[in-house]
């Protein structure tokens, strides 16, 4: 079975809406996208060439399927734009009717199905980057193995969140970070763990206490 990698930037507040442009995604009425164009520094940007330098294949939603489809092919002598346009592309979406982007392929319908058998599949991991709709069902339904989240200094307030409403409670294990000189935070972390709760609460718990707890 090969893993399935995600990999997203969102700010302090959660938000992942938008990070490269102004035009990259308005909906809702988001009025801050670009957030994380001042940020990088050369360690950021050796980490991502090390996501893009490893064999893999891209799973996206329709959005972020767009957004690329609509840049990466008009980028000439650059290696990331040389993998992205020849690598695979798995593109879930109820809407679109073709994929035209080099070595694309549609995903209709059974979108957690399709996916379940793509990651049965050999072959190397599977890269969801951006497509924060997407990503809700993949973590609903607890086919992320990886996350590398880059978390920004920054907050928006609303917008479209990495994990919203329908997130299942759940534990994951730190495998390593990083910090960038401008702040932002690079955290690998291993998904799928329960989560565990636990009390700081006085084992006989005090009269005041269990006034409270009533008034709860």
């Amino acid at each position: 079975m090969r893993k399935l990698f995600v990999t997203t930037f969102v700010t302090l507040d959660g938000v992942m809406q938008a990070p490269g442009g102004p035009e990259e995604d308005t909906s809702g009425g988001f009025k801050y996208g670009g957030w994380s164009f001042h940020y990088w520094d050369e360690m950021m940007g050796n980490i991502m060439d090390e996501v893009l330098n490893r064999p893999f294949e891209l799973l996206l939603g329709r959005k972020t399927y767009e957004i690329f489809a609509a840049h990466w092919p008009h980028i000439k002598d650059d290696p990331t734009a040389d993998k992205l346009n020849s690598v695979k592309k798995h593109v879930a979406s109820r809407t679109l009717n073709k994929v035209d982007w080099n070595n694309s392929f549609l995903i209709k319908s059974d979108v957690v199905g399709a996916i379940k058998k793509l990651k049965n599949q050999e072959g190397p991991e599977l890269q969801v980057h951006g497509s924060s709709n997407l990503l809700q069902t993949l973590i609903k339904h607890k086919l992320v193995d990886d996350f590398l989240l880059w978390t920004f200094p920054v907050t928006v307030g609303k917008g479209k969140r990495l994990f919203g409403d329908g997130s299942i409670p759940s534990g994951l294990e730190l495998l390593d970070s990083h910090v960038s000189t401008t702040g932002v935070t690079i955290t690998h972390y291993k998904a799928g763990h329960g989560l565990k709760t636990g009390s700081f609460a006085l084992e006989e718990p005090s009269e005041e206490e269990l006034v409270r707890r009533q008034k709860s």
